[in-house]
């Protein structure tokens, strides 16, 4: 695999969940409007250790880049979150064998957190860098992302990052449970195989938030920006 090849998923949402929903509340998506100022774009995990093996990965880069400068541009917040380096624990050693538990364990690399991501991300002095010591950045000890979002009156949140059906649904699901309306960005979140990322994108459409592509994010973030009201 060459370092410039990059893979998009063959995402969907099955028409008998869509069905589903709207016979639930009366249209497909949950949310059909945000408010830019009260949003934050959440980018989990996009650090070279996952982002130059996945092929997938790469495949986001461009449009989570897209999502950060509009959003910003409107008045919002990006929030990138990157993995703490540590010690392996006695628990990933017993679960993982020892030497998976010491690489993700150094999964999030060294330097600051701005300094960890992969490289092609620009990073905005207004942005939030943050370090998680679990799967989700809103669990409660692994991160200061929570209280930092509550300290912009962020309501709502986009998901995107790797790995999808990892730390990407472990944060979609844990900012559900602190009650923040939550979107999933299908073409902006990436995992091994398709089987996987639509799996979760299934489970967090059903259950735990919205799934829409980049493309209908953007038109969210416009038509909410100051400007078009």
């Amino acid at each position: 695999m060459s370092d410039d090849e990059t893979a998009t998923h063959a995402w969907h949402i099955e028409p008998r969940e869509y069905a589903r929903q709207e016979q639930r509340r009366g249209r497909r998506h949950a949310y059909e409007r945000l408010d830019p100022a009260r949003t934050a774009l959440v980018v989990v995990d996009m650090v070279p250790f996952f982002v130059a093996e996945s092929r997938y990965c790469r495949g986001i880069v461009a449009n989570i880049e897209t999502l950060a400068h509009a959003l910003r541009a409107a008045g919002g917040t990006v929030a990138w979150v990157v993995p703490t380096s540590t010690a392996p624990t006695a628990w990933a050693r017993d679960f993982y064998g020892d030497e998976v538990a010491r690489s993700f364990a150094a999964s999030g690399g060294t330097g600051s957190p701005r300094e960890r991501l992969w490289p092609a991300f620009t990073v905005d002095s207004t942005d939030l860098t943050v370090e998680k010591s679990l799967p989700s950045a809103f669990h409660p000890d692994s991160s200061a992302l929570p209280e930092l979002l509550a300290e912009r009156g962020v309501d709502t949140v986009l998901v995107t990052g790797t790995v999808t059906n990892v730390c990407c649904e472990a944060t979609a699901r844990d900012a559900a449970a602190r009650q923040l309306r939550v979107v999933m960005v299908a073409d902006a979140n990436a995992a091994r195989r398709d089987a996987d990322h639509n799996a979760t994108l299934h489970t967090v459409y059903r259950s735990f938030g919205d799934v829409r592509p980049t493309a209908e994010v953007l038109d969210l973030i416009r038509s909410g920006s100051p400007g078009a009201r």
